[in-house]
């Protein structure tokens, strides 16, 4: 048997070393790795944190508006109701979301808000029917505009 081929006994192995000639334990790219990683981390937080804020912000507005129009006379608390929604859609979508009429801008809505409120129910008369001569349940129409603002996301 050659001295090759003798298994080595515990006693004869290497001692571990560290790779590459390191000095310490800790080197000093993986510190600054750690640190980008952590920096990344709280940047993305603290982004979301105020997107978050902004939402919150505009829907707290949006429901204060509401509850303003609540006290105008029935032509003119629709109007000011279907501005609301126009607002409200320029700051979520952008002037082209706003600028959309009629059927699509019903359709728009529902997509904005996950219902068919405004185009199969009672809020169809804020996308297409403000000049029409009937009377709408204002309270309803102003209860489930408040629920739809009030889990609005963006």
């Amino acid at each position: 048997m050659t001295p090759a081929e003798t298994p080595l006994t515990l006693d004869q192995l290497r001692g571990l070393h560290l790779p590459g000639g390191a000095a310490g334990a800790v080197q000093g790219e993986i510190v600054a790795a750690a640190a980008l990683g952590f920096l990344a981390a709280l940047l993305v937080g603290l982004v979301r944190y105020g997107r978050g804020r902004a939402r919150a912000g505009l829907r707290r507005v949006a429901l204060a508006e509401l509850a303003r129009s609540r006290g105008l006379d029935p032509e003119a608390r629709l109007v000011a109701q279907a501005r609301l929604l126009r607002r409200l859609g320029r700051t979520l979508g952008g002037e082209a979301e706003a600028r959309a009429t009629g059927a699509d801008w019903a359709g728009r809505l529902d997509a904005r808000f996950g219902t068919d409120f405004f185009t199969r129910g009672a809020g169809r008369i804020l996308a297409d029917g403000l000049y029409r001569r009937h009377e709408p349940d204002l309270d309803a129409l102003d209860a489930e505009l408040g629920r739809l603002i009030g889990r609005l996301r963006s």
